[in-house]
């Protein structure tokens, strides 16, 4: 029986029902490769469900509340439309566990840079990579103005690191030379505003990085082992 990558996220959510759910529930059970991207799915979404925590838990700004105040006409809800729109989400790749539904335009935010490692790659300067090099996911400060949102090994073997700021964000993976940056995209809101929010481009950056990937991102022993060893991969040595 052959599973779609989006009926595996469906199913990682808790969000296929039926008898296609125990259909997909048993090819998962039989094939260790389809078992290993269901964990991967719900690993990551752990990891970003605590990273974005604060983000959920900071109070609503003045401003915001007092629109929530405000009295609201009364809204005629077609559920015939509703039901057209939810059956049309279906179809759509199961990315919204990741940080909602912006994903889908958030994707044209994000600029792919030449990641063969040659000439023409662009690497991090001393600043960012002094961030990279020093700075766990898990023993950050909130309100850092450049943050690491998750670590993980590329299909390559080398180590890569997804990263967010005031002034833009990006994948930046670990060669010999330097942190090579894969990827870029807008940062989060700036340091300014009432409270940080996760940028646009932060949901494809996070898209781009599990296409990435070889296995589920690191957990917090697995990249302090990573950074312990000078975040060399297999093309860092």
């Amino acid at each position: 029986m052959t599973v779609t990558r989006e009926e595996l996220a469906a199913f990682a959510d808790g969000e296929l029902t039926g008898e296609r759910a125990a259909q997909v529930a048993a090819a998962v059970a039989a094939d260790p490769a389809l078992a290993g991207e269901v964990e991967a799915h719900r690993a990551l979404r752990a990891r970003l469900a605590d990273h974005y925590a604060p983000v959920a838990a900071a109070p609503v700004p003045d401003r915001l509340a007092a629109l929530l105040a405000r009295p609201q006409e009364a809204e005629v809800v077609d559920f015939a439309e509703a039901k057209e729109r939810r059956e049309a989400r279906r179809g759509i790749p199961r990315w919204g566990w990741i940080v909602g539904p912006a994903l889908a335009a958030s994707l044209a935010l994000v600029l792919l840079l030449p990641g063969s490692g040659g000439n023409d790659a662009a690497y991090a300067d001393p600043q960012l990579a002094g961030v990279l090099d020093s700075r766990l996911v898990a023993e950050q400060a909130p309100g850092a103005d450049t943050r690491v949102l998750l670590s993980f090994r590329a299909q390559g073997g080398e180590f890569c690191r997804v990263f967010s700021g005031e002034g833009g964000g990006g994948i930046a993976c670990r060669d010999r030379q330097g942190w090579r940056l894969e990827a870029l995209g807008e940062g989060s809101a700036g340091a300014s505003t009432d409270y940080r929010m996760a940028g646009a481009s932060d949901a494809a950056l996070l898209a781009r990085a599990q296409e990435m990937a070889q296995g589920p991102a690191l957990d917090a022993e697995a990249e302090a082992a990573a950074q312990a060893n000078d975040w060399r991969g297999a093309s860092a040595r």
